[in-house]
């Protein structure tokens, strides 16, 4: 049952806020604090991350990106892969000198990693100097804890073990000017073996479509011009709900908003996505091209072992209605090599899988045990050594793809978003997702262009602007 936090919750944070911002007047009057916010892992934690600094602002900090200089440091974490904790763990590890420097310095760690109750463990008993650690479910009362962690010597943890809230209302701080994430669903009910996000993040909540609506409709006021719709699985959107709208009709009442806007969503679980589904994303105009549908392994018993209810078939299904109601849609996807008890033959069902489909690129990881999955546990006769080889030849494979793909693109005009700065470029995505590298003022970013693609490469292409829209 999704627990709604109700607006008189969210008051008993608005003292909090201001008890804060007392705090920081007494023992810092000549300045605002200062707060450095560093997320790791997925879209959905930068999100949270987002609301997290808006509650920050109201609470009277500014923020910087140097930790030596600021007055809350904060890491918002990720647990889906081994790496991704153990840099966690060696940042939050190099934060002790600060503190040794700076007693006054308050050094929190939230989000995904830290729901888990071992590391929420580790945390007490090897740093001791965290003061303030907090998992997904009670973002919402940061204020709350964050003044609770102010006045007490001792490290304060929050993680209890629930299904999950939806907690409307908490202001947001947005990283970007012209890109917004805008979450429309929290947690997960899938349960793949490999996976520990149903664990930490709770089981499937949508947020109420009225609610997004207006969000959607706000964010394109603003101004901004892409809209990333997130969710651990946006095609079960509405599933858990009684009003009747499902992913597909929350799209197409996006895209119905009036304006000039592109709507990008993921991630996209392949159990539910459907051929009505790609209907209505030919029928919006707005809605990206490009599907990220990940599919994890091109092998059927590796499929069943890793609970993702579906085979090969039906994923080739999938991609084949979908290119016959859409021909420009692009897909990209993730791929797990090496998942306990896989086999050579087995891995070379990926590699023909990735030939069959053509995808533009994709997200390739060794895997990674997870504690509490079931996956786990499971007999891993393959070496290390032997996985890494499997992984260098699917991206070697996945190079060469992506290169054929992006050479039919030269000499066309394509409709791009200039988004940011990189090595002396302008770098532009295109409605599929490919990235294009212009030339073009600085001042053009967050603008559309029309640029000629001149030459390919692997991951991406350079071009010309020909026009930029006003």
């Amino acid at each position: 049952m999704t627990r709604i936090v109700t607006p008189e919750e969210l008051q008993k944070q608005q003292p909090f806020c201001e008890k804060v911002r007392e705090h920081y007047i007494k023992t810092k009057p000549e300045s605002p604090p200062l707060a450095c916010v560093r997320t790791y892992g997925c879209q959905q934690n930068v999100a949270d991350s987002e609301r997290i600094k808006g509650m920050l602002a109201t609470m009277g900090f500014g923020f910087t990106e140097l930790a030596e200089e600021a007055d809350l440091i904060l890491f918002n974490t990720c647990a889906v892969r081994e790496h991704a904790c153990d840099r966690v763990f060696g940042n939050v590890g190099a934060l002790k000198h600060i503190k040794r420097r700076r007693p006054e310095v308050l050094i929190a760690v939230c989000g995904c990693m830290v729901q888990q109750p071992h590391v929420a463990q580790k945390m007490k008993e090897s740093y001791p100097f965290v003061g303030l650690v907090f998992g997904t479910h009670v973002i919402h009362q940061f204020p709350e804890l964050l003044y609770k962690a102010l006045q007490q010597r001792r490290q304060l943890s929050v993680t209890p073990q629930e299904d999950g809230v939806i907690a409307e209302g908490i202001p947001v701080q947005r990283d970007g000017s012209f890109k917004a994430w805008l979450p429309i669903m929290y947690g997960c009910n899938n349960f793949c073996t490999y996976c520990i996000v149903p664990y930490v993040r709770g089981r499937e909540r949508s947020r109420d479509p009225e609610i997004i609506l207006a969000e959607a409709r706000e964010l394109v006021s603003q101004g901004y011009k892409e809209i990333t719709l997130l969710g651990q699985n946006v095609n079960s959107y509405g599933k858990d709900e009684e009003h009747g709208v499902d992913f597909a009709e929350l799209l197409r009442r996006i895209n119905a908003i009036p304006g000039d806007f592109t709507i990008r969503f993921m991630t996209s679980h392949p159990k539910d996505a459907t051929p009505a589904l790609f209907d209505t994303i030919a029928a919006c105009q707005k809605v990206s091209r490009h599907f990220h549908l990940p599919f994890q392994s091109g092998n059927n018993r590796v499929l069943k072992e890793m609970n993702r209810r579906y085979t090969r078939e039906q994923y080739l299904d999938l991609v084949r209605y979908a290119r016959s109601v859409i021909p420009d849609i692009s897909f990209t996807s993730d791929v797990i090599v090496g998942f306990p008890g896989e086999t050579r033959e087995e891995f070379e069902d990926t590699l023909s899988l990735v030939k069959e489909v053509g995808f533009t690129s994709l997200f390739t990881f060794i895997y990674s045990p997870r504690e509490g999955t079931p996956a786990a546990v499971m007999p891993d006769p393959i070496s290390a050594e032997t996985k890494g080889l499997w992984l260098r030849e699917l991206t070697a494979l996945q190079e060469e793809l992506s290169a054929q793909r992006l050479a039919v693109l030269v000499g066309t005009e394509q409709r791009a978003l200039l988004e940011n700065a990189e090595d002396g470029y302008i770098e532009a995505r295109l409605a599929d997702n490919s990235v294009v590298r212009v030339e073009a003022s600085p001042s053009h970013i967050g603008r559309y262009a029309t640029v000629r693609i001149d030459d390919a490469r692997s991951w991406v292409m350079h071009g010309t602007v020909l026009s930029i829209e006003d």
